[in-house]
């Protein structure tokens, strides 16, 4: 199984899809997805609350038979594939602010609700892949999250038994490590891999995709 992550910074064109495409991800966990996005071949079940105009939070992109599920917060999206559940969320940035959907004064503190909200809902499914952009790398400085926030990640993946292949791959800045993530169940076999996000030496995103292959 292919997974693949990618934040569209809320732009569509021919070269997003082809990107995607030449990537070969059975499933895309998406975020920040402008409502045009399409790829020939798979659903694409998005969240319902809207980031920004015309532009979703998030998505849950399959080329495989794919059920849409309740958005386990309102910058998640999630699907059910197979018996895989499928979770793509976005997480608290410092300076996100204190609008709807994000609760808390502290950047740490908007990070743990929005976990926990997560995790009332993650806790029951029996096979779980969460990713997407979740502000934080998992190692490393610091630079779009807080150190609070990268604990309260780091608590939620103990609890639900999944390890992040993407953690040690590198950000578009250099010296920093990936803040958009796969994780998959603890004891899965798997390789993660970053995809730069250009064409013709123009960026597509200021984000990266990073795509793992897992024997799920």
């Amino acid at each position: 199984m292919r997974i693949g992550t990618w934040n569209l910074a809320g732009r569509w064109s021919d070269e997003h899809r082809g990107l995607m495409l030449d990537a070969d991800c059975d499933v895309w966990l998406l975020t920040e997805v402008n409502e045009r996005t399409s790829l020939p071949r798979y659903a694409v079940s998005p969240s319902l609350a809207l980031m920004a105009r015309r532009r979703r939070w998030a998505a849950v992109a399959s080329r495989l038979p794919l059920t849409s599920s309740p958005d386990p917060h309102p910058a998640s999206a999630a699907a059910q594939i197979r018996a895989t559940t499928y979770v793509s969320s976005v997480l608290p940035w410092t300076s996100c602010g204190s609008r709807h959907p994000w609760v808390g004064d502290r950047h740490a503190d908007k990070t743990r609700h929005a976990v926990d909200d997560l995790l009332l809902r993650l806790r029951a499914a029996d096979s779980l892949i969460w990713g997407g952009d979740w502000n934080h790398a998992l190692d490393g400085r610091e630079h779009a999250g807080s150190q609070g926030g990268r604990r309260e990640i780091a608590r939620a993946l103990d609890e639900l038994g999944l390890v992040v292949p993407t953690a040690e791959l590198p950000h578009p800045i250099e010296g920093l490590l990936s803040i958009d993530h796969v994780a998959v169940p603890r004891g899965t076999a798997a390789t993660a891999r970053r995809v730069e996000a250009t064409h013709e030496g123009k960026r597509l995103s200021d984000h990266d995709a990073y795509v793992v292959d897992t024997d799920l």
